[in-house]
């Protein structure tokens, strides 16, 4: 076996290799938001020599059933529909207007929030805990019935008013306001009219009733809670969050972080999350915690206990993202909004020093070209122009260990069995032409980690989600919905479902010019004359075909064109360096060699 085949296998193989593994070894990132501590007239936000205790905080009826009847504030912005319940002034209503649960005609818009009177219900709470003398009795709990004005609706311009008066001297407001994208603004207000100092803590929380039905639950993205601990940033998934141990304090499984600064911490899915913001030099508690009783699941911003004097007013502002993981706008956030590492709530991966700029490209492209397919090719065109110096040196390596064919063939015969001999032959030989073996292997190398790069922007970014390209493409997050066992769709037949055992024979017309373009780009060289090699090599598009096929659609139009613009740059430095590659006529012998070893 020659040098140069050898390292071509070796490369092909590691590449097949790599694919098969790769996701095993490539784990997420994690992120959440902001929140905001403000104060009004001559509030005091200290902590406090006994602060409020962990079962003080929680109303024990926190998880009450939504009232059905209870009284609703509408939510309708650009981005936004739902509403808000007055009983405990939860969110616990909210659908993207401009997500869809599918393709499908008349398919509903995604949910995010959803009330305890539903299955797997998700919702945010905000209160105060008592502390001193004060009782539950005494703060807005999960039944209290707050006011507000029946004919208000929550806009982009139009925030909304809530209280309530404990009629002891406490009274409480809560306002809140929404921007014209995902982030809910809520301003908490105490006022103490009362003789005497009150003691409270402020809170807000996010509650899941049990693990959602609809988890990817693939390795390579995260789905669960994320919490921002200042410089750290930590995932857990749900298993995580179910086995943590005992704290006493909570009387439930939870982990408690003290965060100083730049913190937030929520859930979140493949391509939604919803996080607790406090403000950036706000030092709070972050509580993740599980209630196996109640199978909830529980993300807490815990803020300082505060002495209301009598006659103080104190005000208490914490951000809110509920929404789509929108690259521009959680960057937006983070870069013009404050949130520290906010753009990492998008999971990125090991290779986050690919992934994150890839994608930044793909998406400035995508502006000027406004078709994501489109920008997909023109990514590749641009990574195989930066590439195209370390190519060039690699293909005019490998045209000069074509000429030396000859040379290394009468070696072998001299050789005979003695190997030693034979190597030793073959590194002077290199030396003397000035050629390395091993530079044909770089560019096939240097590809794998831009290829699963991609890979991970593909299947984590929300922008390639019901991304169209061309005709039937309508979505690059998936794979090709065409089907070879239709015909393409001219048969009136239901092909296999992606679930089946059967769905890797559904190739769809993207796989099959991927194979197609690997075995014209073999056809540049002659087949090894080792049948070994031969069969390694004419076997290996097809069983990339096979394997590609169910990747996402937009997965196997970058590797089409990789393969299309490495067969171009490849055919013209070879003619560059005077080797003229018969590609016609090595398909030829290809099919010649076929029928003769189907006569023997």
């Amino acid at each position: 076996m020659d040098e140069q085949n050898r390292n071509l296998i070796l490369a092909s193989v590691l590449c097949l290799a790599v694919i098969i593994i790769w996701p095993f070894l490539v784990p997420p990132p994690a992120e959440a938001p902001q929140s905001a501590v403000t104060s009004q007239e001559t509030s005091t936000i200290a902590p406090a020599a006994a602060p409020v205790t962990a079962q003080q905080r929680t109303a024990p009826e926190e998880l009450a059933e939504g009232r059905t009847d209870a009284p609703r504030i509408a939510i309708d912005t650009k981005e936004l529909s739902g509403s808000i319940s007055l009983q405990g002034g939860r969110i616990d209503d909210l659908a993207l207007k401009s997500y869809q649960i599918s393709l499908d005609e008349g398919a509903s818009i995604v949910r995010l929030f959803r009330g305890t009177d539903e299955p797997e219900a998700f919702y945010a709470d905000f209160g105060w805990a008592p502390g001193g003398a004060l009782g539950f009795e005494d703060v807005p709990t999960a039944t209290t019935i707050w006011n507000a004005d029946a004919s208000a609706t929550l806009t982009e311009n139009t925030p909304v008013t809530l209280s309530w008066d404990n009629g002891k001297g406490l009274v409480f407001t809560r306002v809140i306001s929404i921007d014209e994208n995902f982030m809910f603004n809520v301003e908490q207000s105490a006022t103490n009219t009362a003789d005497a100092a009150a003691r409270l803590a402020p809170y807000s929380a996010l509650m899941r009733h049990g693990i959602p039905t609809a988890l990817k639950n693939f390795f390579i993205i995260h789905e669960g809670a994320m919490r921002q601990t200042g410089e750290e940033l930590s995932e857990y998934n749900y298993d995580d969050i179910s086995d943590f141990d005992r704290d006493d304090r909570w009387g439930a499984t939870a982990d408690v972080a003290q965060i100083q600064q730049n913190g937030w911490l929520g859930f979140t899915d493949h391509y939604w999350m919803s996080m607790l913001i406090p403000e950036s030099a706000q030092p709070f508690t972050g509580v993740l915690q599980y209630n196996e009783a109640r199978n909830t699941f529980r993300s807490e911003v815990r803020l300082p206990t505060v002495d209301l004097a009598a006659g103080e007013t104190i005000s208490v502002s914490t951000q809110l993202f509920a929404g789509a993981k929108e690259w521009e706008t959680i960057r937006n956030y983070e870069n013009d909004g404050g949130i520290y590492n906010f753009l990492d709530s998008i999971d990125w991966g090991w290779f986050f020093f690919l992934t994150k700029p890839i994608f930044a490209v793909l998406h400035w492209l995508n502006a000027v070209i406004g078709n994501m397919g489109w920008s997909i090719i023109a990514l590749t065109l641009l990574i195989k122009a930066i590439l195209l110096p370390l190519a060039y040196k690699s293909y005019v390596s490998m045209a000069r260990m074509k000429e030396l064919q000859p040379e290394m063939e009468k070696l072998k015969e001299a050789a005979g069995d003695d190997r030693e001999k034979m190597q030793k032959g073959m590194i002077e030989l290199y030396k003397k032409n000035k050629v390395n073996p091993a530079s044909g292997c770089l560019p096939i190398l240097m590809q794998i980690p831009i290829f699963f790069s991609l890979y991970k922007v593909i299947f984590v970014t929300i922008e390639l989600r019901h991304a169209e390209w061309v005709g039937w493409i309508r979505d690059l997050s998936a794979p090709d919905p065409s089907s070879i066992l239709n015909l393409f769709g001219l048969l009136p037949y239901a092909t296999p479902e992606p679930t089946s055992i059967f769905y890797i024979l559904s190739l769809g017309v993207l796989p099959i010019i991927l194979g197609i373009s690997m075995w014209l780009q073999q056809k540049l060289n002659p087949a090894p004359t080792d049948a070994t090699q031969a069969m390694i090599f004419a076997w290996m598009p097809w069983v990339f075909m096979f394997m590609l096929g169910s990747f996402a659609s937009g997965l196997v139009i970058y590797w089409i064109a990789n393969n299309t613009i490495t067969f171009s740059q490849q055919y013209l430095i070879m003619r560059s360096q005077g080797i003229k590659p018969d590609v016609f006529g090595n398909i030829k012998k290809g099919f010649s060699r076929k029928s003769k070893t189907e006569e023997t």
